[in-house]
């Protein structure tokens, strides 16, 4: 039987495309590492806090609802840079996946999180079921995840947004342009994970779709994958969630074949 470091990892050889914000690429790059796979950084957004009189405001609002909302853990370390986050007696707070709760119980608050984790996963919580008459406060980013505050809404709650980031697009590197050159060339193992449709459409207005469409793609959810679909790509795999591993799971299951 031949020893497991010589055995082929699901992924070896290929080369992972971060899209990422600025200083977030170290859970994909160890679970591309796992896999066999390098990771290449290619951030076309970065992160920043909204540190405005209006933000602080709305985040005050919200932190004081009924119920607490957080869609990221960029929504949670951002608000914390804005205000105390304390959790009152009785205060559900709600976290739409594993990362986002981490987040906030580094802050002391032990949110719950959905199995399934994204935007209909978190409107499946018990905690959202019967909201008629309560005061929801929403946690996030401009843009953000567009089904959350209409859903809660038409079920009869009052939603308190507060957008406490921005994603923000910034210029590719020389270096970042020329992994995407090799990517383009040589596209056979070369897989984009796909976490954020805003990180899409911003390396898109930087690199044209058709120089990119032969790589593969894993997307965090049916909806992402749909905007890759339609941005041209073809090759195309849905994670159950945007976890790292999970990603990587299912861009094993679809493309990963052994040497």
């Amino acid at each position: 039987m031949p020893r497991l470091a010589d055995q082929a990892l699901p992924l070896q050889h290929w080369t992972v495309l971060s899209l990422r914000p600025r200083g977030q690429h170290a859970g994909l790059r160890a679970a591309a590492a796992r896999s066999g796979a390098r990771l290449r950084a290619v951030s076309p957004i970065a992160i920043a806090t909204l540190d405005t009189a209006d933000a602080r405001q709305s985040l005050a609002a919200a932190l004081g609802a009924d119920i607490v909302l957080f869609t990221s853990p960029n929504a949670v370390r951002a608000a914390a840079a804005l205000a105390p986050l304390h959790a009152r007696r009785g205060q559900p707070w709600l976290a739409v996946g594993a990362g986002t709760r981490r987040a906030l119980a580094r802050c002391g608050i032990a949110a719950v999180a959905p199995a399934r984790m994204d935007s209909e996963g978190l409107l499946g919580l018990p905690q959202l079921a019967d909201v008629r008459g309560k005061r929801i406060g929403l946690v996030t980013a401009p843009g953000g995840r567009g089904v959350l505050a209409p859903t809660l809404a038409a079920r009869g709650a009052t939603v308190r947004r507060a957008d406490v980031y921005m994603r923000r697009s910034v210029a590719l590197s020389p270096a970042q342009r020329a992994a995407l050159d090799d990517a383009a060339r040589d596209p056979g193992r070369v897989l984009l994970a796909l976490s954020s449709g805003e990180a899409l459409d911003a390396l898109l207005a930087q690199v044209p779709a058709r120089g990119l469409r032969d790589i593969a793609v894993v997307a965090a959810s049916a909806r992402l994958g749909d905007a890759a679909r339609a941005a041209g790509f073809t090759r195309i795999a849905v994670a159950t969630d945007a976890r790292p591993a999970a990603l990587l799971r299912a861009a094993a299951d679809a493309f990963g074949q052994p040497d």
